[in-house]
């Protein structure tokens, strides 16, 4: 029998994304559900302006967002520093998809979050990422030819079907149709797994429940 599907977005550089990803891999125990990671790699200026257009008011709900995702991080025994600066994370994306056709996704995916949060990888640095690759096994070489290739449009298309879906933050999950987005709603995603037809009750007559397909459709 196929498992239920949760489709969850994601980004190396989100702190809120690192704190989650220990609640969202229980959930193929717990909830006996399939999850499919894909790569949301925000765009930090687009959203948040120039460092010299930031206000006081937006510093305190950085410095805010900082200290909460760290109290989640120690909770959980994890080492969270801050980010030395804003960082394009499409090298670790593309990495992603890499690791996920190779059969390294899992030893990709917690390397990257461990030593990123650690302050022992530079994301936006090919050569670092090509690194990670290598050291789980696979091949820097095949990586780079990717990155190279055709990543950026793979990249690009799965960004747009994001938005399509209503994506516009990490983590992200998709279930049936309906986002939830953050680890504070994962209880949420939990009790909709459980109990599907809850989705009339929460939204009501203008929920649309969708399967999703193979990758790539929705």
């Amino acid at each position: 029998m196929e498992k239920p599907r949760v489709r969850i977005y994601t980004d190396y550089k989100s702190p809120y994304a690192f704190v989650a990803n220990k609640r969202l891999f229980e959930l193929e125990q717990t909830c006996g559900v399939e999850l499919e990671w894909l790569p949301y790699t925000l765009r930090i200026p687009e959203f948040m302006g120039t460092v010299e257009e930031r206000t006081p008011h937006f510093w305190r709900k950085v410095r805010y967002a900082y200290m909460d995702a760290r109290r989640y991080a120690n909770a959980q025994g994890l080492t969270m520093k801050g980010p030395r600066r804003i960082y394009d994370a499409f090298y670790s994306s593309a990495g992603m998809l890499f690791a996920q056709r190779h059969g390294l996704f899992r030893p990709y995916h917690d390397t990257v979050f461990r030593r990123f949060w650690s302050h022992d990888l530079e994301i936006d640095e090919l050569s670092d990422i090509s690194g990670v690759i290598a050291s789980i096994g696979g091949s820097a070489e095949e990586f780079e030819a990717y990155v190279h290739g055709p990543a950026r449009a793979e990249h690009d298309r799965i960004i747009n079907e994001a938005e399509a879906l209503g994506v516009f933050g990490v983590p992200s999950m998709i279930f049936n149709g309906e986002l939830f987005w953050g680890g504070d709603r994962i209880d949420m995603l939990i009790e909709r797994i459980r109990n599907p037809e809850s989705i009339a009750m929460a939204l009501g007559s203008r929920h649309r429940v969708r399967r999703h397909g193979p990758r790539g459709s929705s």
